[in-house]
Formats: structure tokens, sequence, C-alpha cells
């Protein structure tokens, strides 16, 4: 293992402020950008360690680092485990020797951090790295994205599944025949899984002659790793992999990604020695998270929030878990009497079922046995990423509150939740800076619906009257605003109220945490439904005392983004917006986003079949009425909203002649994760333009 000199974390003592909260001055944008996101934590089979995965801005190379980093028992220490800033989605071999991982990382300087972005290659391969020292080598060396990949039971080998390869001469056969022609849908190909032994890559790494392996010749695809065994093919993309000693389960999805029906997500079972595949499960939900019980009896999944549904038909209900014997298909529902939504799960080495449920404001760990969920006393506020030990009674998992950043703890035992110790402490800055203070806030919408939403007041103003407010909407909209940190260009609240901006964040109908009832009033209608009870928030809020009438603003990004859009229709009291990634119609954006079965469910139809909703819903066909000056981003590679639906926003707002400008993210998808400048810009000028015109 390469060390690091200089870059190492200590930890504090217990869960979950580390630091001392005095207040000083208020955080800037540029300490709040610069956050660490930590995405991942994955313990050690024996439970001595644990990887860390974390993202964070390259502001030099203009570009997001991805790294890995390693806590270890025996040291009591976190330490940088890679350096390439390309290396994510870690996975303990099971004798927790080695860890594998996903990079980008150039093949020609496997570990440099000073090497140019020239030098990355775009192939997303396997990688692995061993505990007892050395550079990470690669799986193989061919150009092949690894889509998936999961460890065998014994170690020995690494299963990963990738495009079926084309050979040299299908390749120069279709350039030939098509030049740069696209064929829509007639070209795409679905995806080959292989195995690949651990011992051959480690010897080709080493540049030494492998031993003799039982692969199959690959004659037929001399483009794949001459080493790999193929198991089966798929006309899917195979996105998730799971492996018991005997058989490996597999997720596939749409190979365009293109979602235009829940029938391209599946899963599917073939034998550890390979074969034809045999199809598991036939339903109208997107499965995800594949994991085997115990000496592979049981097969596990979620089906996270606004996913769809397993029992019948397509809806978007909460996050499920579900238990399913591969041997008849037979499904059953775990943890059915929790009334939230079920998050991220583990199985733990007894067998025993861990969740994060979500309910309200807060996500908390959860013993999952048969249909009860019993809560596990721990700390309030947000955990996620739980992982338990494959030998032990250990797990690691996050946990963060609005003002405590999200940090890893590695847990002796499920009963010692509460007094769980954290192993890494990144983003200490923000306890250095003066603290924001919250509180749920609830009210009745115009139905006497009860809703609730946080409020986060600027520094030493909570209690205080007639703020100005932001009413800061979140998207999905299954997922819901709580007691959780947030520090990046989407998720910016605690940014706002250190700069004056009292944040009202509305957990509106549609929001995940209150029960499948409270999700599904947002169908038909879209966003008048939740809309209104967005503005019975405000109301609420003005009679209260609490906010100014006269200092609203509004914002929100993706399904914010809708809601945003379609309340400057509603109402004149918001003296700006900033919107971003959202829809001003919806036939076009049924048609040209990539979850086309998601917006044909929530309007009960596609356009041909409920034209009148597509309307009425819209705020494009009342734009006539809008007087809010506005300010609107979007990536012009944006697929999830299409990135024409903010040109044809802006093209109205031009045309009615009301105060607007419009920042385009070259090479951005949804989620903005291309150049960390993109994201900065937006909130520095959202914040510009907020105080613009609330000052008029």
């Amino acid at each position: 293992m390469k060390k690091i000199a200089g870059v190492l974390l200590c930890f504090c003592a217990s869960l979950p402020a580390c630091y001392s909260q005095n207040s000083k001055s208020a955080i800037t944008l540029d300490e709040f950008m610069n956050a660490t996101d930590v995405k991942q934590a994955r313990i050690a089979p024996d439970g001595s360690a644990a990887v860390i995965w974390t993202s964070a801005a390259d502001w030099k190379h203009d570009r997001f680092r991805d790294d890995l980093w390693l806590w270890q028992q025996k040291t009591g220490a976190t330490v940088q485990l890679t350096q390439s800033g390309y290396d994510s989605e870690p996975a303990w071999s099971p004798d927790g020797k080695y860890i594998a991982f996903i990079s980008s990382r150039s093949l020609a300087d496997e570990d440099d951090s000073d090497a140019k972005d020239s030098d990355k290659e775009e192939t997303e391969r396997v990688w692995v790295i061993s505990l007892a020292g050395g550079e990470a080598f690669p799986l193989y060396r061919e150009k092949l994205d690894a889509h998936a990949f999961a460890w065998s039971v014994d170690g020995t080998k690494i299963f990963f599944s990738t495009q079926q390869p084309l050979t040299k001469e299908q390749e120069d056969a279709r350039k030939e025949e098509w030049k740069d022609v696209i064929r829509w849908r007639e070209q795409e190909r679905g995806d080959v899984l292989l195995a690949l032994p651990l011992e051959a890559a480690l010897a080709e790494a080493q540049k030494i002659s492998p031993p003799k392996t039982d692969a199959k010749k690959q004659d037929e695809d001399a483009t794949l790793p001459k080493l790999a065994q193929t198991l089966t093919k798929n006309d899917r993309e195979i996105s998730e992999i799971a492996v018991s000693a005997q058989r490996i389960a597999f997720e596939t999805e749409s190979v365009s990604h293109r979602m235009e029906g829940p029938e391209a997500t599946e899963i599917f079972l073939v034998g550890t020695s390979g074969g034809n595949a045999k199809q598991l499960t036939h339903n109208q939900a997107t499965e995800s998270g594949l994991r085997w019980g115990p000496q592979g009896k049981r097969l596990y999944f979620n089906v996270r929030a606004g996913a769809g549904s397993l029992e019948g038909k397509y809806e978007d209900v909460q996050g499920r878990l579900y238990a399913i014997d591969p041997e008849n298909g037979k499904t059953e529902r775990l943890g059915k009497e929790f009334k939230g939504s079920l998050e991220d799960y583990t199985v733990a080495s007894d067998g025993t079922i861990f969740a994060t449920g979500l309910t309200g404001m807060q996500q908390q760990l959860y013993k999952i046995d048969g249909a009860k969920a019993e809560e596990v006393k721990g700390v309030a506020g947000n955990y996620s990423s739980v992982d338990a030990a494959k030998q032990t009674g250990k797990f690691v998992v996050l946990h963060s509150t609005i003002n405590d950043p999200t940090q890893a703890f590695v847990v002796d035992g499920a009963g010692k939740l509460d007094s769980a110790k954290a192993v890494t402490t990144f983003n200490t800055l923000f306890h250095e800076r003066a603290q924001e203070e919250w509180e749920p806030y609830r009210w009745k919408s115009y139905d006497g619906t009860e809703v609730e939403g946080v409020l986060i007041y600027p520094p030493g103003k909570k209690g205080q009257k007639h703020l100005r407010m932001l009413t800061l909407i979140h998207g999905g909209p299954a997922d819901a605003d709580g007691d959780r940190f947030g520090a990046d260009w989407y998720d910016w609240a605690t940014l706002a109220a250190a700069n004056g901006w009292l944040v009202f964040r509305p957990n509106y109908r549609g929001s995940s945490g209150y029960g499948d009832e409270f999700m599904l009033q947002i169908m038909p209608h879209l966003v008048s439904v939740p809309g209104k009870d967005i503005l019975a928030g405000v109301d609420a809020l003005v009679k209260d005392g609490v906010a100014d009438p006269d200092h609203l603003t509004i914002g929100g990004y993706s399904y914010g983004g809708y809601m945003t859009n379609w309340l400057i229709t509603q109402t004149t009291r918001f003296k700006a917006a900033v919107t971003g990634a959202g829809a001003v119609e919806h036939a076009a954006n049924w048609g040209n986003d990539d979850e086309t079965f998601d917006d044909a469910w929530y309007l009960s139809g596609t356009p041909w079949e409920k034209p009148e909703l597509y309307q009425s819903e819209a705020a494009l066909f009342q734009f006539d009425k809008v007087k809010t000056p506005t300010h609107i981003v979007g990536g012009n590679a944006d697929i999830r909203v299409n990135f024409l639906e903010d040109v044809l926003m802006e093209r109205a707002f031009e045309q009615i002649k009301v105060p607007h400008t419009f920042l385009a993210f070259p090479g951005e998808g949804h989620s903005l994760d291309k150049n960390p400048w993109h994201g900065y810009i937006k909130v520095r000028e959202e914040l510009k333009w907020l105080d613009k015109y609330v000052n008029q």
C-alpha cells in the first residue's frame, strides 16, 4: 500500500458532534463549496478495517475527484488509500486482503496524482489493491467499461459485466456500412457476464507467466480479456451482481438508460460456472441492492422510494425491502409494518437484516424481523450506507445532522449504536463557523392535510419575526428534507441561511417518509396539489409572523424546478425565483427525458390519453401570469429533465419581458458532476439574484 505523507484523519470520541459549537464567522461560499462528500463506507469481513469513498472538487483540473480512504483498527487512523482521483465503489475480498474498485485512471501511470487529465482514459475498469502493500493494478487492460462487479465467495475470481464487444472485423464492417449514422435502438447491444481469476490478473500486472486456468477460449470475442471466462450474455445492461457459492444473481437495466418501462429492470440467476440465465422476477418495480443471505438460501433486494411497486401495477410508493426464494421465485415483503420509507440495508453475519428507515425528519436504523421493524437506539439525524461485517457483529454506517457533517462510524454491535466512534473527520471547518438553528414546522394544507417542513434560521436568528424567506423545494419528488447534512450546489440551504435567509424546506405531498398514501396523492395532479401544499405553508409562516410577506423568494432544482416554474404562474408574492432543470410542459418532456413511464404514471396516461392534464398541470400554458424575476440554470447534456425545457422557458420569459437570466453548463447532465465550477457559479449567481430583487 502506498503511504501518503501528511494525509491522516484523526477522529473524535462520540456521535454526533465532535467539535465546539462556539459561534464564529459565517461560512463563505468558497468554504461551503469545498466540502467533501462522504458517499459510502464498506467494512472488512472481520471488522478490523473500513474503506470510505469520498468525492470532492478538484478546482485546478476542473473536475471532481473520487478517492478511497482506509481506516484500520490496529492503527486507529484513517489514511488516503488511492490518489488518482478516479476511484469509486470499493468492495472487500472475502479474506479481507484486497479491495477492488472501479476506476478510469490511466494505465500508463497508474497512481500518479499529478497526471494530466489528458492522460486519463475514459474506460472504467475494475482495479484491485492489496492491503499488504504495493500499487493498485487493473483486473484487465482491454477497453471495456465495467458496469458492475463482485467477488467470488472464495475470493479467487472477480465477476464483472461489460457491453458485448465487437471484434475488429465486426467494427470495421459496421463503420464501412453506416459511417457515423446512429441507428436508434437497432445498434444497442446488451452485456456479457465474465469471470476473471485474481491470480492471473496479478500475474499480468507483475509481468510474469500466468498460471494455467480453466478459462474458455474467446475466439469469437477476440476483444475480451484472454483469461476471462464468459458466463452468460443478456440483451440488457447488467447493472448489479451478487454472488453466492453456487449462483450469481444480477440486475438488469435498459442498455440506452432510457427507462421507458420497468420491464427492463429485472433479476436473473446463473450458475457460477455459467450457462443460460433464468429470469427470476417479472414485476412493475426497479429493483436494486442485491444481497445473498447466509448459505445463499435467500436473495434480498430493495425497491427505492419512487421506483415503482412490486405488488401490482406501477406506482411511486415508499422504499421497500424484499426477500426472494431463488428456487421458486416466491417473494416476501420485509418490514411491511414500518410506516416510513426503507432505504439502505445490510445482512449481518448471523442473517439479521438492518435497514435505514426514513420517517419525517429522521432517518434511523431498524432491525428487520419478518414484517416488523424495530428501531435500534441511536441518536437523532440521518443514518445511511450501513454495511455489516461478514464474520463478526461489527458494522459501519454513515451519520450526519444538519450541522454535523457526514462521518463514518464503526459500531461493535447493534446495541452500541448510540455510543459509536467516528473513524473520519471530514469537513471540520463547518464546526468552526457560525451554526444555523433549525426546527420542524407543520401546517394544514388547503384540504386539511397536515404537511411538515424544515425551517433553517440564520445564525442567532431563531425566534425572531418577519425574516426574509427563501422557500427551497427538494427534488424527486420521492425525497424529503430533514435532519441531515448537505453542502453542495443542490443542497445549499445552510449557506443561504448563513447569508441571512430564513430557509423553508417543505415536504409536500409526493415526499417520502410520510406514508404511501401521502406519496400517492401527487398523482395525477403532478404540480397543482403539492403546489397548494407549499403555498399554504408560506401563508402559515406569514400569518404566524415568522416570514416577512414583502421579502419572499422561491427556488428549486429538478422536481423542485418543476414546482418553482409552476408556482410563479400561481402567485406574484415572490420577489425573485431561482430554478434549474425543471419542466415547463409535460408532452415534450415525456418524449425527451429518460424516465418516460414515470412521467406517464404521474399524469395517469400518455399525452394523447390525458391531453387535458398534460396542459392543465404545465406552467407554460399559464406563463402570461408570471411577474417574478427568475434565474434559470441547466446542463446542456441533461436528459433526466431535458435541457430544451430550460431553453423553452427562457424564450417564454423573453416573450413576456420579465427579468430573467439563463446559465447553460456545457457537457453537464442532470447531476452537474463534471466540473465543480459549474455548481459554484450556479450558487454564487443564485444568491446574487435573490439579494438583488428582494431588496428592490
